[in-house]
């Protein structure tokens, strides 16, 4: 479909692009110019990293928050892109934690053409660069290759395209192992892998509802490889129950702290024979269908309940403190998921939760109206949180009046319960204004 560069298309634009990368990294900061050993044990399906196992204890990040990770006993971070990358990488080094490092291939429903050798070459030549600057950082862990290129596509060079990244990579970097993320286990996909890219090492799995049945698909569908769990956390807004408008009901945030405690005990740990661990979604916050799902923080910064639940499963103690709990929420009487909610514009209605606190914190609520989620997007597409339509009147403790809006249409009511310690939890419930 498109044409391999041979290796010494490799050497030469290594050296070409050395002299000018090393001369400034050793010219600023020390770190980034002795790397890591990293190593596959096939015997056992262990990570070696200088010498010694690894095991992934990691979550999905941006910039924010990795202290907090660390602190949480958390031991490595995986980005999308090397957006931001010597930020990311100086500082997990300062902080003792590692980075799969994200090296991002082009998908076809953004429009990326595998058909077009030139497209492709560049893309390669992109990466190279990107391979060449960061390969002897200490703090690199693997290099991820693609993040859902198997979402909505049917041009399969794609892989192609991956296989030869992974060449170059061996090419130009012994230290470190090759991984490619799919969106799910499509057996596929995973056969396409396995059959175009003989020299990615790992197979990377984003999994939510679908995450306790990723250590029995992985191997029926005939990866004989070692994997990460890349994604995981509760369900989806694609995999849960919805309302007659088709508004997806989501947990609350202490519900989800359940969940993952759940799957990582049962799937991330129960699968040490094969996995090398797991990067949870998302540590930091995302706008992604409401402000809240995958969100592990708040966009001010505070930790939901989640984050508690991570630190325990991964150091084995709680925080000192931990977040609010609420639950309950109910509209006119009417539980959410119960059955649909919906409001006749401009009356009011009451509106009533369950808040408790471990710790016995005082807690500030604060309410909310959004107008619904709207457009098809998909994958972490960029979304912006949609208007907000209203604030109701707080009456009592988890008690509130609410004035629908007078515009017809589908709303999101939420509640926000603050401690004094940083720490929040979230539950909302949707309606619709007739």
């Amino acid at each position: 479909m498109w044409t391999r560069f041979k290796p010494s298309y490799y050497i030469f634009f290594a050296a070409a692009l050395l002299v000018l990368h090393s001369t400034s990294v050793l010219s600023a900061d020390p770190i980034g110019v002795i790397p890591v050993h990293i190593e596959i044990n096939q015997g056992n399906y262990s990570l070696i990293r200088g010498g010694q196992p690894y095991f992934i204890k990691g979550a999905g990040i941006k910039t924010k928050y990795m202290d907090r990770l660390a602190k949480a006993g958390g031991n490595s971070v995986r980005t999308w892109s090397v957006a931001d990358a010597d930020l990311i990488l100086d500082q997990a080094y300062r902080l003792g934690l590692t980075v799969t490092l994200g090296l991002w291939v082009r998908t076809e429903r953004s429009g990326f053409n595998y058909d077009d050798p030139n497209a492709v070459a560049q893309q390669l030549d992109k990466i190279t660069q990107a391979v060449l600057k960061y390969k002897d950082h200490p703090a690199l862990l693997m290099w991820g290759i693609g993040n859902e290129v198997n979402m909505n596509y049917s041009n399969v060079g794609v892989w192609d395209a991956i296989e030869e990244i992974a060449v170059m990579i061996d090419e130009l970097d012994g230290q470190h192992p090759k991984m490619t993320v799919l969106a799910g286990m499509p057996k596929r996909d995973i056969k396409l892998v396995r059959e175009q890219c003989p020299h990615i090492d790992i197979l990377g799995i984003n999994a939510y509802a679908a995450l306790p049945r990723v250590p029995k698909k992985i191997r029926e569908y005939g990866w004989e490889g070692p994997y990460v769990v890349t994604e995981w956390g509760s369900n989806g807004y694609w995999e849960v129950p919805t309302t007659g408008w088709g508004a997806a009901l989501e947990p609350s945030s202490s519900e989800k702290a359940t969940v993952y405690r759940g799957r990582y005990e049962n799937v991330i740990l129960g699968d040490v024979a094969r996995s090398f661990g797991s990067y949870v979604f998302y540590w930091g916050y995302s706008q992604e269908w409401t402000p809240t799902w995958f969100g592990l923080f708040t966009d001010g910064g505070f930790e939901t309940p989640v984050v508690d639940a991570m630190q325990f499963l991964w150091s084995g103690a709680w925080p000192n403190n931990r977040a609010p709990t609420v639950g309950g929420l109910s509209l006119d009487g009417l539980l959410s998921g119960d059955q649909d909610i919906y409001l006749d514009s401009s009356n009011t209605y009451q509106a009533n939760a369950s808040v408790t606190d471990p710790d016995g914190d005082k807690v500030q609520l604060k309410w909310f109206i959004h107008r619904e989620h709207a457009g098809a997007t998909a994958g972490g597409d960029l979304e912006m949180l949609s208007e907000i339509a209203g604030q109701p009147i707080q009456n009592g403790e988890g008690l509130i009046s609410v004035k629908a809006p007078s515009e017809s249409g589908a709303y999101r009511l939420y509640l926000y319960a603050y401690d004094s310690y940083n720490h929040v939890a979230s539950v909302n419930l949707p309606f619709y204004v007739n």
